[in-house]
């Protein structure tokens, strides 16, 4: 629906412009009217009619000098002149300043309504050639901001400053993320990080968003969206996992280094995209992947090779035969170090741990040939491990196979297992060790290994962890080698301030108290 202005001094001819044809019909609706020159221009700025029925003698200002100020103000809407004065000098500089007819009263109503008409069809054809234009243009862009993102295009891509600031790429720094999208269930509602920045970056323009192989990609734009980023990150760091449900539950980003050229995004964005392929391999409830872990992937990226397949079967299938769950479970931990170094795709991956578990299988059917063992199908084995997202998910399966095995074939005392949890915790309390994570490790639940580990051990697992690193800590603060921030991060604490709470808890006095009193110095 276009809009109309009707100006002129007189109130009744203004009543008979309104109602002289059916305004609503012809695809216009009366948006305001003016009795003087002054509140005609007012109006125009403001409202910007699409047409306007003008007057010529009018008070405080005539209507051509309405028209005339109003042009000079890039007013670009219709004109139609209403006069009493069928004046050749009238209708002259209505011409000029781009009238589109010029009516005397009384008004001919047939050309008037043939005159409307005209402007209409117009209209529709400007707009379609402006959506035209600007689907063209918002095309354009994605093109050009996908290839300068993406470094896919085949001739170097000449940017004027003007193109920037019309591309929204000037900024003093950038960086590209990749968002992949997962529901955990099919009833999750489907987010979008991008949406997400628009909530949490209220400055314009700081980002751009476009879509490559089914994931988003996402360009940050300018100090601002890079530290607004990195405090988000920060918040998702931390030792609590997003809550199920929530929007940061269903993402898995992966970030490129910043960069301060708009020639060196592509730089940022290959960073991320070899990222993303490694969401494989993270740790369960981890969200987030940079490019600060390229150097160090970079350096001990290794093949996959057959003589590690066989070392690893034969390992596996000699503790389970002696029941030595302390070494199986390590051996599965330096298996999943040894797959997260690989420089083999996923798919490869996925063979090479399909085949360790049917050789495992066959070698201990072979042995225990008398021994009904409950195990899947091959064909079922198979499956599972070719369609899980994550690596961890993989171990935590040939754990449970492996305790299933050990349970099976005669071994049904497990009071021992407490030892092995003991001995584990010992040696890696220095990581981000949970309950939940190596519970399955040791073919347990982990709220049923809860209520075990405190009622044989007499505190919870968590306090337990706590107690060995705070012993561990007591140890290098009398070494006097590290510093207190050093210490912590040793022990398993990555905030500093946690440490200083939990070494009082225990100990009753501050790190740096307790150094200084066995002969330390303060640092």
């Amino acid at each position: 629906m276009y809009s109309v202005l009707i100006v002129d001094d007189d109130v009744f001819i203004r009543d008979g412009l309104k109602s002289i044809m059916d305004w609503n019909a012809m695809g216009f609706s009366i948006c305001g009217e003016a009795s003087d020159g002054e509140e005609a221009l007012r109006m125009l700025l403001s409202l910007q009619p699409d047409l306007t029925l003008m007057d010529i003698r009018m008070p405080k200002l005539q209507g051509l000098q309405v028209i005339k100020a109003a042009r000079e103000q890039n007013f670009k809407g219709r004109f139609i002149v209403v006069s009493g004065y069928s004046s050749f000098k009238y209708a002259q500089e209505a011409i000029r300043y781009g009238v589109e007819s010029y009516f005397t009263k009384p008004i001919d109503k047939d050309g008037l309504f043939e005159t409307v008409q005209k402007i209409k069809q117009s209209l529709d054809r400007e707009n379609r050639r402006t959506d035209s234009m600007e689907l063209l243009k918002r095309k354009a862009r994605n093109v050009i901001l996908r290839e300068l993102v993406t470094g896919q295009y085949d001739t170097p891509v000449i940017l004027s400053p003007e193109d920037m600031e019309d591309l929204e790429l000037r900024a003093d720094a950038y960086q590209v993320v990749i968002c992949e999208n997962f529901s955990r269930t099919s009833e999750s509602p489907a987010y979008s990080f991008a949406d997400l920045l628009k909530v949490t970056n209220r400055e314009e323009h700081t980002f751009s968003n476009f879509e490559e192989d089914g994931k988003h990609i996402i360009l940050l734009k300018g100090t601002y969206a890079l530290n607004r980023f990195n405090d988000f990150l920060s918040h998702y760091h931390g030792a609590t996992p997003p809550q199920a449900g929530s929007p940061m539950d269903t993402f898995f980003l992966a970030y490129g280094r910043p960069v301060q050229a708009p020639y060196d995004i592509p730089l940022s964005y290959e960073d991320a995209r070899k990222l993303i392929i490694r969401r494989f391999f993270c740790e369960q409830g981890q969200h987030t992947i940079g490019y600060e872990e390229l150097s160090a992937l970079g350096q001990s990226m290794q093949r996959l090779t057959p003589e590690a397949l066989s070392e690893y079967t034969d390992n596996l299938v000699g503790y389970l035969q002696t029941f030595n769950r302390k070494n199986v479970s390590e051996t599965l931990s330096r298996l999943e170090n040894y797959l997260y170094h690989v420089e083999n795709g996923i798919v490869e991956v996925q063979l090479f741990l399909t085949d360790l578990y049917l050789r495992i299988k066959e070698k201990i059917n072979l042995v225990y040939s008398t021994v009904t063992i409950p195990f899947p199908t091959n064909s079922k084995a198979i499956e599972f491990i070719a369609y899980k997202q994550y690596l961890y998910q993989i171990i935590q399966f040939l754990s449970e196979q492996f305790e299933m095995i050990m349970s099976a074939t005669g071994n049904p005392n497990r009071n021992s297992v407490l030892d092995d949890i003991l001995y584990y915790i010992d040696h890696n309390y220095q990581n981000n060790i949970k309950l939940e994570a190596i519970a399955p490790l040791f073919g347990y639940n982990s709220a049923y290994l809860g209520k075990i580990f405190n009622k044989t051990v007499g505190e919870s697992f968590n306090s337990y962890v706590d107690h060995i690193r705070i012993e561990h800590s007591k140890q290098l603060l009398l070494q006097k080698k590290f510093k207190v921030y050093e210490i912590a991060e040793r022990v398993g604490y990555r905030n500093v301030d946690y440490f200083h709470k939990k070494f009082r808890k225990y100990v009753g006095e501050s790190p740096v108290e307790f150094r200084k009193k066995n002969g330390g110095t303060e640092e």
